[in-house]
Order: C-alpha cells, then structure tokens, then sequence
C-alpha cells in the first residue's frame, strides 16, 4: 500500500518531498503512541548511535525505492525491493554472527528463483540498468537498517526504536526537500498523511517482528508482499499478470513456508 501511494504521488510531487512528509508526519502520529504507552520514559535510550546509524542508512534505502517506484512499473519496482532479504543473512552473519539454516538458505535460494522468473531476464531484461542498480543499493542498504534492529532488540522496544527512526529520517531528508520544494495541496497532504499512517503501521509490525526472529528469517516472510504488489499493479495500472509472475509468487510463497518451518 505505501508503494503504490508513492507511484501515485510520484506523478506530482518530487520523491524528496514525499520521502520527507512520509517521515516527518509519522513521528507527529508515532509520538503520542509513546506518550501513551510508556510516558516522557519512553524516549529514554542508551542506543543513540545505532538509532543514528540506521536512520542514516534507512532515509538513503527508502530514497532509492521511492526514487525507482516514480520510474519504472510497479510490480518490477517492488521485486528489487524484494531482494533485500537475500543480503540479510549475509549482514547478520558478517556483523551478528548470527548464522542461518540449512533451510533458510534454501529458502532463499527458491526465493531467488522466483524472482528470476518474474524478471524473466531472457524475454525482458534490464534496459534501464541505473534503475536497477539503484534498486539493488537500496535492497543492501534496507537489509543493514534490519539487521540494525536486531542488534537492539534487547533494549529498544519497537515504538521507540520507530519513534527515533522518524527523527533522524526526517532530519536526514529535509535539506533534499527543501533543495526539491513543492506545496502539496490539500488533496496531496490527505494523500501523504494517508502513506504516513500506512508507512508507520507496518513499520512497527516490522519492527516488532525483527526483535523477536532471527533477522534472515523474518526476512523471508517480505515476500508476501509481492502478491499484493501484483494485484495492485494489475488493477490500478493495468500491468499484466504473466505465466512468470505467477511462477515466481509460487516458489515466493513457498520459499517462505519452508523458511517458517525452519529451526
């Protein structure tokens, strides 16, 4: 649902402004959350610097999707988002030294191969090779953002850990909106309020589910979201749901059946 909000605005609004409203209205809307569940203790944190760390590096991930999601279909769009979960493991592995399955890694290699299907590189390819490249940073880079959460998990409960990932998006994103400046009207501002609320829900549900599984598993279970972006992509901006795409949801879906069955 943020994607598509973000391919619908992307038309009339620059995606620095967008990247920017969608961080800076969910912490008007994350910080009562706090205030009502734990109080002015709720901002207290002895993790500061790994809040600024993955601030930093998320803004720059979600900069590259947004960027992409304005400039190519949707459903292609949300396939290089979805190869954040292949880098997951590695980063846990190499800054965790949290190793994954026999069975994960299965499963990832399956969810791979769903993706080679939906690209369909033999009939399709890659013309807009920056594009992809762009994609693939932003796939890395969300993947150490997740991983940073798990390296807080201890400490950090899922509202604060958001709360101080929408300061420092939103202090991050502000000198390239400002660069990019325009007014959104009142129909754009129901819109970005809307991706905010949106944005910020399934941020904490994310959130929440990192600190409870390891980070290449709960990776895996993002696939999901491919079947709604098809759907989506299909109804809304009438791309076609081909032989492959179905393929690929198959060994997606049951690449992510298998990983939840792993130990």
């Amino acid at each position: 649902m943020m994607g598509a909000i973000i391919k619908h605005l992307s038309s009339e609004l620059p995606h620095e402004v967008i990247l920017f409203f969608r961080n800076s209205l969910a912490f008007l809307i994350i910080v009562p959350l706090v205030l009502y569940k734990d109080g002015p203790s709720g901002f207290a944190t002895n993790q500061f610097r790994f809040h600024a760390l993955r601030g930093a590096i998320g803004v720059t991930a979600m900069s590259c999707f947004f960027y992409i999601l304005g400039r190519m279909h949707f459903t292609e769009a949300i396939l290089l988002k979805l190869t954040t979960p292949f880098f997951i493991p590695i980063v846990a592995l190499l800054w965790l030294r949290e190793a994954s399955s026999k069975a994960t890694l299965f499963a990832i290699l399956l969810g791979f191969v769903g993706v080679m299907f939906i690209v369909d590189p033999q009939n399709k390819g890659w013309s807009e090779v920056d594009l992809v490249l762009i994609g693939l940073l932003g796939a890395t880079l969300a993947a150490v953002a997740k991983v940073t959460i798990r390296r807080m998990k201890d400490s950090e409960p899922s509202l604060r850990i958001v709360f101080y990932f929408s300061v420092f998006a939103s202090l991050f994103s502000a000198p390239f909106a400002w660069s990019a400046w325009q007014s959104p009207n009142t129909d754009q501002m129901l819109w970005l309020l809307l991706l905010a609320s949106v944005a910020t829900l399934g941020q904490l549900l994310i959130t929440a589910a990192y600190r409870r599984a390891s980070a290449g598993k709960i990776g895996q279970f993002t696939y999901t979201s491919l079947i709604f972006s098809s759907a989506m992509g299909w109804y809304i901006w009438s791309e076609p749901l081909t032989v492959p795409i179905l393929l690929g949801c198959v060994f997606i879906v049951g690449a992510g059946l298998i990983n939840m069955k792993a130990k």
